[in-house]
């Protein structure tokens, strides 16, 4: 029996991780901690799990628990990984990694040291179903690279009046810059990494009402995004991420290759099955020498789905390695992240990886 302790139980992990860490055989929860005992004790109730504790390390250091899942925002994320690991657990901790890159290269070197403890980030989902299409594609018809291009907004007008979301707390994200890092990791799993970068960034809005003090507080984590730079394969990228533009479409993505291009935008009336947290999107493809887009359609076979739960265990049980997401790809978009903060702030280039 694998043995569980929940570390934040928030909407992923309500959602996601606990009913389907449940689902799996030879496993139990055991316990968990949240931001307050009140709100540990209702998910505790909903769920079934004995134990409730009122301070996360207690459930790091019961020699009862096998494994830790970590569903805090980033700001706790090293911390608990770091003590976790050095207790023997494995982790499956919630994205993004770390609050930087400082420390995602830590909790990597740390995990390095406990080879037998398996230590996994949960993904970036929302291409899951269609990613094995994508790299073939890039594989066998796109020729080289000329262009990685990335448009994701939440097509919105600013509103002013609106609390301050937990992502827009650099105490509570740290480096992170919105959902960015959610397309960037799905475009490593197709493309690999940028070697350079160079952004430019504006903070629209600079002050919002914090709702856990109810006072005003200042934001420094941009909300408007532009990127440039090279990819590791050769090409470019560009890649524009916003809250504040009222209108745009939600998410455009081009790869512009030598012998084909691929689009990817957003379809309600996509057939491709989903899972957690997936988009409908539709891909369609323009060869050389062809004058109309084709649908590209994922086989069957090819379709991915969320079994991020599953995976940690079954790798637990030694049936398995973590492939989404390992703490070494980690560690790249947290480079990527920081990378991206940094131009922004010196108006220079940056290169990668660090």
């Amino acid at each position: 029996m694998i043995r569980l302790g929940i570390i934040g139980a928030g909407g992923n992990t309500i959602s996601a991780h606990l009913p389907k860490l449940i689902e799996q055989s030879g496993v139990e929860i055991v316990s968990v901690a949240n931001r307050t005992i009140a709100s540990g004790k209702k998910v505790a109730k909903k769920f079934n799990i004995p134990k409730v504790y009122d301070d996360w390390q207690n459930i790091i250091s019961d020699d009862e628990i096998d494994a830790v899942c970590i569903g805090t925002w980033p700001y706790m994320h090293s911390t608990i990984t770091v003590e976790a690991l050095e207790e023997g657990k494995h982790v499956l901790t919630e994205a993004r990694m770390a609050m930087n890159s400082e420390e995602a290269e830590l909790m990597h070197n740390i995990s390095k040291s406990y080879p037998d403890l398996i230590t996994q980030i949960v993904p970036a989902p929302h291409t899951l179903p269609y990613d094995k299409t994508i790299k073939q594609w890039v594989t066998e018809e796109m020729g080289d690279l000329i262009l990685f291009d990335v448009r994701s907004s939440t097509g919105e007008f600013i509103n002013y009046e609106r609390e301050m979301h937990w992502r827009e707390n650099r105490d509570l994200s740290g480096n992170n810059i919105m959902h960015m890092g959610i397309f960037y990791e799905a475009g490593m799993r197709w493309l690999g990494t940028a070697s350079s970068v160079m952004a430019s960034s504006n903070v629209n809005v600079k002050k919002r009402i914090s709702p856990d003090t109810g006072q005003i507080s200042e934001i420094s984590i941009p909300d408007h995004l532009e990127a440039i730079g090279e990819m590791s394969i050769g090409g470019n990228f560009h890649i524009s991420h916003s809250t504040v533009l009222g209108g745009a479409e939600k998410l455009e993505i081009f790869i512009f290759g030598t012998n084909s291009t691929l689009k990817i935008t957003e379809d309600i009336n996509c057939t491709t099955p989903q899972s957690y947290n997936t988009l409908k999107l539709k891909l369609e493809t323009l060869s050389k020498g062809a004058n109309k887009w084709k649908i590209l359609k994922p086989k069957k076979i090819n379709v991915g789905k969320w079994r991020v739960e599953e995976e940690f265990i079954q790798a637990i049980k030694g049936k398995e390695k973590i492939t989404h997401t390992t703490f070494s790809d980690g560690v790249k978009y947290m480079q990527f992240t920081d990378a991206l903060k940094i131009s922004s702030e010196s108006n220079k280039k940056v290169y990668l990886p660090f």
